[in-house]
């Protein structure tokens, strides 16, 4: 498996996985036998996996960073375009080709290229190496495959929410965001929140605050957006 820059040692983890596991991650619901064969168990704990290196690593590097500022840090790195474009350094959509069975060439070329399959392919392959290696070991792969990202958005402008305003405020429109859901117990409060606009999802996010939530809402919202208007619709 070929890996760009900073995701040598992921990519040997994910390379060194048994059989089972590594069926498991590159198997999409689309010939799965059953969802639970899918990879999507798999990238429910690889979400949270991804989460906790990336916050250790942020609360780490940047001891004067306000609560705040991290969780907008964070947001950014572990958003589903930057997972989507560290699954492309380590090359896992060919890997999901090659295992895939009976599905159409243009139907696969289309799954194979998918933001949130990518995404959904990297946390699950975080997961498979948590499961078989402990943390410790994925943490230090993880922080490696992510340390760019960590650097832009440390030194870089990254509040989507102002960003997404403006680039609405342009047309007229405004966004609205709408908290979907609190779950766990009151001391690890996780918030999923929505960006609507014009009444219509464009983005969902989750964080341990609203705001990263929202954060991370708006920056799928922008990615959306993007994405738009590079098909011309």
């Amino acid at each position: 498996m070929p890996a760009g820059k900073g995701g040598t040692a992921l990519a040997r983890l994910i390379d060194s996985l048994p059989p089972e596991q590594r069926e498991q991650v590159f198997t999409h619901t689309s010939w799965a036998p059953d969802r639970a064969s899918s990879y999507e168990r798999l990238e429910f704990l690889g979400d949270s996996v991804l989460e906790l290196a990336i916050a250790r690593a942020l609360y780490d590097r940047f001891p004067d960073a306000s609560e705040g500022r991290l969780a907008k840090i964070r947001a950014h790195v572990v958003s589903r375009q930057s997972c989507a474009n560290v699954a492309r350094d380590l090359d896992l959509g060919s890997v999901l080709v090659q295992r895939a069975q009976d599905i159409p060439g243009p139907e696969l070329h289309r799954i194979s290229l998918s933001r949130n399959v990518l995404a959904a392919l990297l946390e699950a392959a975080i997961a498979a190496v948590y499961l078989e290696r402990g943390f410790e070991a994925v943490e230090v792969a993880v922080v490696d495959a992510f340390s760019d990202r960590i650097e832009f958005a440390s030194t870089g402008h990254v509040d989507s929410k102002t960003d997404l305003q403006e680039a609405l405020a342009r047309t007229g429109r405004v966004v609205q965001y709408d908290v979907l859901a609190v779950e766990g117990p009151p001391h690890e409060r996780r918030f999923v929140c929505a960006a609507l606009i014009d009444g219509e999802e464009h983005g969902v996010g989750r964080g341990s605050t609203k705001k990263a939530a929202e954060q991370e809402a708006a920056a799928q919202a922008l990615e959306a957006l993007a994405l738009r208007r590079v098909d011309g619709s």
